[in-house]
């Protein structure tokens, strides 16, 4: 990635130039406009890593921290309080907390799915966590072992103790677009449970297409749904690319006024109760996109490139980030 990727580099700086603010005024969504700047939410270290069958020794994981904590990310998801017995990936998530080197400016939120895993998470050091629900009855019996109110009411507990301790809790809701056992999901439904999440006190919620089966149109008519109570500056998508429409989803959603997503670098994660589907969408790829439009993230392109290079050739899997494999070979 010498002189070539040099050349190439300033070749795509011009190409953004020239597109500048014409090019995002040509893609003008609900509100005149898709935003200047995008928040991403890095979820590879959790949801990423948390489905790779060979257990990841906990140094991988506090370098992959440490790695994206150099590129410019703000929001990198740490990993998941949960017990050992449902994830054993995820067990060792106190040494992780306790060996990353932490940014000033960057939040390491982690998942919390009940109070006891909140009072683990908080003990070691965590300032941001996030609850994970459904709006699918079938996925979250399958995937939490309780139904949607059961699972509201363990959120209950966690978000008072989370205003008690000054934390700020992110909710996530799965199977937004689709669920692997019930089909399609009205945008209804996810409302409702999107809603709680809100009403409850998560500042943030984002809307996971869990099995990457959604589409622009069924993105489009799931947020005018949902920014009917919330507003838009409340809302992120965590879309997965199994049938290869994650970027699309993505662009439909700026449109619509979203400014935050979630990516896992690499392309690294996927559902384990949803058979094929893959990982979620690479950050690298959101980031050269967003870059063709003009919309800042505050992202070193060619450093998170490297970092999903360096996860990929750790855990001897393909990388699956289309933009990370084009400039590797540069």
């Amino acid at each position: 990635m010498a002189a070539g990727l040099s050349r190439f580099w300033a070749c795509t700086q011009v190409v953004s130039q020239m597109v500048g603010r014409r090019g995002v005024a040509s893609l003008a969504g609900r509100d005149g406009q898709i935003p200047r700047s995008v928040k991403i939410v890095e979820v590879g270290p959790r949801d990423g890593l948390q489905n790779e069958k060979a257990m990841v020794p906990t140094e991988t994981k506090i370098d992959l921290i440490n790695r994206l904590s150099d590129t410019g990310l703000k929001v990198i998801e740490a990993t998941s309080f949960v017990s050992p017995k449902w994830i054993p990936q995820m067990g060792d998530h106190t040494d992780v907390m306790n060996g990353i080197t932490r940014r000033g400016g960057v939040s390491y939120p982690v998942l919390t799915p009940n109070l006891q895993g909140f009072k683990s998470a908080l003990e070691a050091g965590a300032e941001e966590v996030a609850i994970f629900g459904a709006a699918s009855e079938t996925f979250s019996k399958k995937n939490i072992n309780c139904s949607i109110d059961e699972s509201v009411e363990r959120f209950s507990s966690v978000l008072e103790a989370a205003r008690e301790a000054n934390v700020k809790v992110r909710g996530y809701v799965s199977c937004v677009l689709g669920c692997p056992y019930e089909g399609a999901v009205q945008p209804e439904a996810v409302a409702k449970v999107a809603n709680k999440m809100f009403d409850m006190g998560c500042y943030e919620i984002s809307l996971g297409d869990t099995i990457g089966v959604g589409t622009p149109g069924q993105m489009q008519v799931l947020l005018e749904t949902v920014l009917e109570t919330i507003p838009a500056k409340h809302i992120a998508v965590h879309c997965h690319d199994t049938y290869g429409q994650a970027l699309a989803n993505i662009l439909a959603a700026l449109q619509m006024g979203v400014t935050v997503v979630d990516s896992s670098v690499a392309g690294l994660g996927g559902c384990p109760y949803a058979k094929g589907a893959s990982g979620n969408v690479a950050t690298e790829d959101v980031v050269y996109m967003l870059n063709g439009l003009g919309i800042e993230t505050g992202i070193d392109l060619e450093k998170i490139v490297s970092v999903g290079q360096f996860i990929s050739r750790e855990l001897g899997r393909q990388n699956t980030s289309k933009v990370g494999n084009a400039m590797s070979k540069l």
